[in-house]
C-alpha cells in the first residue's frame, strides 16, 4: 500500500489544520492506520490511530493530543483525516501518516508502510 499525507502548513498558535493520508495500491477490508510526528531533534511519536474492520472501529490518542486531534477514515476515498484544533507551537513537526502490520497501535515499529510526511508548524 501506498499512502500520500497532505494538508500541512503554518498556522497561528489556536489554529486548526486537516491533514489527508491517501492509501492506494492495495487496500484492506480491516485494517488500522496512524499518524506520528517527528519534530527537530527528536524521535518519532504517536499521535494517534484508527482501526476498522475485523480488528474493531477503535480511535486512540496521544495523551498530548487527546481532545484537541480526532482521527477519522472516508471509507470511499480510502483516505483518514486528522482533524488539528487549538493547535499548540509544540504541535510543529513533521506527521507521516503509516499503515499498520501488527502489534500495538501506540507503537512506531508495529506500522509497516509509511508516507512521505507533510509539515506542520505552528507559530507562537
Amino acid at each position: 500500500v501506498q499512502l500520500q499525507a497532505s494538508g500541512g502548513g503554518l498556522v497561528q498558535a489556536g489554529g486548526s489544520l486537516r491533514l489527508s493520508c491517501a492509501a492506494s495500491g492495495r487496500t484492506f477490508s480491516s485494517g488500522a492506520l496512524g499518524w506520528f510526528r517527528q519534530a527537530p531533534g527528536k524521535e518519532r511519536e504517536f499521535v494517534a490511530a484508527i482501526s476498522w474492520g475485523w480488528s474493531g472501529g477503535i480511535t486512540v490518542y496521544a495523551d498530548s493530543v487527546k481532545g484537541r486531534f480526532t482521527i477519522s477514515r472516508d471509507n470511499a476515498k480510502n483516505t483518514v483525516f486528522l482533524q488539528m484544533d487549538s493547535l499548540k507551537p509544540e504541535d510543529t513537526a513533521v506527521y507521516y501518516c503509516a499503515a499498520h502490520s501488527s502489534g500495538s497501535l501506540y507503537l512506531t515499529h508495529s506500522f509497516g508502510s509509511w508516507g512521505q510526511g507533510t509539515q506542520v508548524t505552528v507559530s507562537s
